[in-house]
């Protein structure tokens, strides 16, 4: 057993090696890694990455002056399919600390049917949990392991029982049981390295679980229970007795329930909610897409507009700092950053209630992208959609490649579409290569028999020109 584990401890301490390294990545090393993925945008990439590092800054700082430095809340400005959203994608993952992305406009103002903006703190507290639950099991699974295989060898070998007599027996029964308990403990032993070596994976065992999943319930109302950080589970656990069901597993399966059972029972769950609060309050990052929805028009006063300035004045407390009930307790936001985006294609960040602009310290315009953006979007990143195409014929066993000319072209036309029709940014791209892949992608493999295809500049011309003119036609016709 600890020659097999010995392989998982080594990954383990590569994984927290590699953990402490993301968490301690330079500005310009976060914006190599965005570089892999996101062209351009340099302005917005540098501007993550320092807020990023001051994450880490503020916890090197002494007790006194922890508290007192504020995160730089960062508003990014630009249109649809220029990079925000991949932006926050991608920092989600460098991150290594909570972060959860919102839609401004899936809120409402408090009294509004619908969701309220202390959700998003409520969310993100969850997530954290789950994180931390997640590395915690993880360092005690060889032991959860191990339980797991004692509990799997108890129902195939059950120990022998202890005699209820407590008379003294004679020496010939003494030495029966003391041979059976010799022959218990061999069988025990060979069953266990039969486990091991996974010959035993398809028998089938019966084994008795616990649900500890409280009933649903249906909360009638405009707010559920789970919501208002009410939790069912910890309210009426202790009331009612847990119930265990049995049911009936292959022993590979029985495993890897039991391994997470045990898991469960050798963590300590305050720790892990201490923990996890802790790293929401110090280092909780809350990115609000779509901020410019709730932004209203001063030439406007209707009541939608009441509305989407209700939104902000409630996000206006979140942002500058309050205490968030959350069913694992308080959580203070004084310390999560906010990073909002929006394209404010009818409205303008002036349109924000000032109070909320002022927690925005820091804004950032993104740039438009042209042709040449759109021919590196194609070719450079890790994943370019080209090199998503090819992955995708090479499972048909058909090797595609693309012209470079071709490619060339393809960007001409993405960005000459999105100057006559509607500026959609990089999302052109998707539509344009689809159109021009679509009859490949629907003949391939049984109609299209060839495993070599080159896409030309003269394919790409013959399958979009038409379109783009009828297109354009259309458009000024009606």
């Amino acid at each position: 057993m600890i020659t097999k584990d010995k392989p998982k401890k080594a990954t383990a301490k590569k994984e927290v090696k590699v953990k402490q390294e993301i968490r301690q990545l330079t500005p310009s090393e976060i914006v190599e890694e965005l570089d892999k993925y996101i062209i351009g945008q340099q302005n917005a990439k540098k501007s993550v990455a320092i807020a990023l590092r001051n994450r880490w800054r503020r916890q090197q700082v002494g007790e006194k002056m922890k508290d007192e430095i504020m995160p730089n809340n960062i508003i990014m400005i630009g249109p649809t399919g220029v990079g925000k959203t991949e932006i926050a994608r991608r920092i989600s993952k460098l991150a290594n600390a909570p972060f959860i992305k919102v839609e401004a406009s899936k809120f409402t103002e408090v009294g509004y049917v619908g969701r309220d903006v202390e959700s998003m703190i409520r969310e993100l507290t969850d997530l954290s949990v789950n994180i931390v639950k997640t590395h915690k099991m993880e360092e005690v699974e060889i032991k959860a392991m191990e339980n797991a295989e004692e509990r799997i060898l108890d129902i195939l070998l059950p120990p022998m029982k202890k005699s209820a007599n407590g008379t003294d027996d004679e020496a010939a029964s003494k030495d029966e049981k003391a041979e059976a308990a010799e022959l218990n403990a061999r069988t025990r032993v060979k069953l266990r390295e039969q486990l091991r070596k996974g010959a035993l994976d398809s028998r089938m065992i019966e084994l008795d679980l616990s649900s500890d999943n409280f009933p649903m319930l249906q909360v009638l109302g405009p707010i559920g229970l789970e919501e208002m950080g009410i939790n069912l589970n910890d309210m009426f656990g202790n009331m009612m007795p847990k119930k265990s069901k049995k049911r009936k597993l292959s022993i590979a399966e029985a495993r890897k329930v039991l391994s997470q059972e045990e898991s469960g029972k050798l963590i300590d769950m305050d720790a892990v909610i201490k923990e996890a609060t802790d790293k929401v309050q110090n280092s909780g990052i809350v990115f609000i897409d779509e901020i410019d929805k709730v932004a209203g028009s001063n030439a406007k006063s209707q009541s939608p507009d009441v509305s989407r300035e209700g939104v902000q004045r409630d996000l206006l407390p979140i942002v500058e700092g309050s205490t968030v009930i959350t069913k694992y307790g308080p959580v203070v936001t004084d310390h999560i950053l906010f990073i909002a985006s929006g394209a404010f294609h009818s409205s303008k960040p002036s349109d924000l209630i000032p109070e909320l602009q002022g927690r925005f310290p820091i804004r950032v315009e993104l740039n438009s992208l042209g042709e040449d953006e759109f021919y590196k979007i194609l070719t450079q990143p890790e994943n370019a959609l080209i090199k998503q195409y090819m992955a995708m014929f090479d499972t048909e066993g058909v090797k595609l490649t693309f012209q470079d000319e071709a490619i060339k072209e393809i960007a001409r036309i993405a960005a000459q579409v999105n100057e006559q029709v509607e500026n959609i940014g990089a999302r052109r791209l998707h539509t344009i290569l689809t159109t021009v892949l679509e009859d490949l992608l629907f003949e391939i493999p049984d109609k299209f028999k060839t495993k070599k295809i080159e896409i030309t500049k003269e394919y790409v011309c013959k399958k979009l020109d038409l379109i783009v003119k009828d297109r354009d036609l259309s458009r000024y016709i009606l």
